[in-house]
């Protein structure tokens, strides 16, 4: 305990820095998913046969767009992106830097989980709302997105939970946050005492995106 406090003294501002660096690179990440995510979600369910606005050549195009990104492992992901971070941001280093590559992994991940809660809608609703003469997109924000909302809450949460985590991997190849702390501290130099508290920083950040997510949950619930 003597030594986790005295960690703690020592290195309280790089914990600090690191700890606002992992809160940049998933706040932009999850900014990313909502923003780019749910169109892309919402697209992918109106264009399958069958859908609202069935375009089965642009759902095919868009699914294997989605599964080949899908498909990458994030940290090769993450040095394939360097050039573009590098473009995007100015630097290949540092969160913003990963927050590119996190942004890139996320998308189509919450694309399918939009797509998955979408489909949860039951098809009563819809049919409903289009004998009232509802247009499609009429349909998708007030029917579809409303009904879905505790459903999307819900895998919004689990989302950032696992890219908190994802964070954590980016700091291997120098991308700052707790992760990077805890492998140039904690494991490099053996500082076992920064390492259990970069630990102890992600548990409890987990648990709080955890809690809010549940909270937002329960409040946009009808049932």
């Amino acid at each position: 305990m003597t030594d986790l406090m005295n960690a703690l003294v020592q290195f309280g501002p790089d914990l600090w820095k690191a700890t606002t660096d992992t809160f940049l690179m998933v706040g932009v990440t999850m900014l990313s998913a909502v923003i780019l995510g749910t169109p892309l979600g919402v697209l992918l369910f109106t264009t399958t046969t069958g859908g609202l606005h069935p375009r089965p050549m642009l759902h095919r195009v868009a699914s294997y767009l989605v599964n080949v990104l899908r498909s990458f492992p994030f940290i090769i992901l993450l040095v394939l992106l360097i050039p573009f971070s590098r473009f995007i941001v100015g630097t290949s280093i540092g969160p913003r830097a990963a927050a590119v590559a996190l942004s890139f992994a996320v998308i189509p991940f919450f694309a399918r989980m939009v797509e998955q809660n979408l489909r949860d809608v039951p098809r009563g609703m819809v049919d409903m709302a289009q004998a009232c003469g509802a247009s499609a997109m009429q349909i998708v924000f007030k029917v579809l997105l409303p009904e879905a909302l505790p459903g999307l809450l819900a895998s919004l949460t689990v989302t950032a939970t696992g890219f908190i985590a994802y964070s954590a991997v980016a700091g291997a190849v120098g991308a700052g946050g707790l992760g990077d702390l805890a492998i140039r501290y904690g494991y490099y130099r053996f500082e076992t005492s920064v390492m259990i508290w970069c630990v102890i920083i992600m548990f409890i950040l987990v648990q709080l995106a955890q809690y809010l997510g549940d909270w937002l949950v329960s409040r946009s619930d009808k049932r």
